[in-house]
């Protein structure tokens, strides 16, 4: 008996998937021919037998070519390929039925105007949702699957019993060490060999420890007979700081996220016009400011923003954050700008392109990243998924001036990757803009 490859998924599951979303996009199609046409006499009868129609040219469409055996390796040129031999056959079945008057139609136009709506849905339906599938999952990150995979724990005490479980822990490759769990105030925030020590008087604090650090697996003795390996350890969470979204909740906040920055940069092209005039007309300089920043998967990318501050605002090797209203390097355009967040309106493009997502955690200079990760490295857990143009640390924690308020978000940041869903995304979404509406200032 053959074995299954471990990299497909069920088959059947795909086949149905694949089914419904044909069936919607010819749904799709007849309902938009119906709007754009005349009143058609026994319109619900046409739509019924046509539904019924596209159901039995999809199914033959996808056992004639295989295309749902194709699960995960949706981005290649072969199974893409047969997805779209799928889709030819289905609208040539479908272009026949329309010839023989199987669906009855008012007139030639509107049939081969349903043929061309059908090809284009089911075109966009089918090959959208493989791409998305493959590009939306985590696979193929080995550095952070090692990294996620690993039991995230803190090890009791700060003595040199502590310190030597901390150091087999992290050299066995089993354990990520967070850092000391200590009772004494004194030693709080210290950092001993890159790991930083927690003040933790007792269990009924250890909540309020989760929370901040994003989820503990294990607390660690020093005392345990075994060396600090997985017997007798005191276990706090079943669950590591993976991503809390599904595929499937990535692929429709992904949807979300190219569909509303297209239409957002379009309605908001006249104002994204008049910003941009405003902001060459006060000194001539470039409109737009373009900045590196680190991404998903530690890529870095190109952040854009309409320039707020003179063309010489950072000079030298050291990077200089944004300081407030009173900041002396704005431009008198540029304050009022940040003032209304119109600054950030060229990141739809950012949003658009999949560099970043409406909704995320705000991403970094590399400069920076690496001051964070010196005192916690557990930034790295961020990697990912797609940094955002706001996110639930910025309704929080406001901007980030120093690197304690860095530090401070990045807890927000972990809580958020641990819990986030297409709700929370829309919850967030909601909340700023109605603190932009009143005029809250983050």
């Amino acid at each position: 008996m053959p074995v299954k490859d471990p990299k497909y998924n069920d088959s059947r599951r795909v086949l149905l998937q694949d089914s419904i979303l044909s069936v919607l996009a010819s749904l799709l199609a007849i309902l938009l021919v119906r709007w754009l046409a005349s009143a058609v006499p026994g319109f619900v009868s046409i739509l019924l037998r046509w539904i019924g129609c596209s159901l039995v040219a999809s199914l033959i469409g996808f056992f004639a070519t295989g295309c749902y055996r194709f699960v995960r390796r949706y981005a290649t040129v072969r199974s893409l390929g047969h997805v779209v031999l799928a889709i030819i056959v289905k609208e040539l079945l479908l272009a026949l039925v329309l010839i023989f008057r199987i669906v009855p139609t008012s007139s030639a136009m509107n049939a081969i105007s349903m043929v061309l709506a059908d090809v284009l849905l089911t075109s966009i339906f089918l090959l959208y949702i493989r791409i998305s599938a493959r590009l939306f999952s985590n696979d193929g990150d080995a550095e952070i699957n090692a990294v996620v995979g690993k039991k995230n724990v803190l090890v009791a005490g700060t003595g040199p019993a502590s310190l030597a479980l901390a150091e087999k822990s992290d050299r066995d490759g089993i354990h990520n060490v967070v850092g000391f769990l200590t009772r004494e105030h004194a030693m709080e925030g210290r950092v001993i060999h890159d790991w930083i020590v927690y003040y933790c008087e007792g269990y009924e604090d250890v909540d309020a420890l989760q929370w901040r650090l994003g989820g503990i697996d294990a607390i660690l003795f020093p005392n345990e007979p075994d060396g600090g390996n997985t017997k007798g350890k005191t276990s706090l969470s079943d669950h590591p700081q993976h991503d809390g979204m599904s595929i499937a909740g990535r692929i429709i906040k992904r949807s979300f996220d190219f569909f509303a920055s297209g239409i957002l940069l379009i309605l908001f092209s006249p104002l994204i016009a008049v910003c941009a005039a405003a902001v060459k007309l006060e000194d001539g300089g470039p409109v737009l400011f373009a900045q590196e920043r680190i991404g998903q998967r530690g890529c870095p990318f190109h952040i854009y923003k309409f320039r707020s501050m003179r063309e010489d605002a950072e000079v030298g090797d050291n990077p200089q954050l944004y300081s407030g209203e009173e900041d002396p390097r704005l431009t008198r355009v540029g304050r009022f700008l940040r003032a209304h967040h119109l600054d950030e309106l060229p990141q739809l493009w950012n949003v658009f392109r999949g560099d970043m997502s409406f909704i995320g955690y705000r991403p970094e200079r590399q400069f920076y990243i690496s001051q964070i990760m010196e005192r916690n490295p557990r930034y790295r857990y961020l990697y990912q998924i797609r940094p955002g143009v706001t996110s639930y640390a910025t309704l929080y924690n406001g901007y980030t001036d120093t690197l304690e308020k860095m530090l401070t978000r990045l807890d927000l940041d972990l809580y958020y990757l641990r819990n986030r869903s297409v709700w929370f995304d829309f919850k967030v979404l909601g909340l700023t803009f109605l603190s932009i509406v009143i005029g809250r200032k983050f």
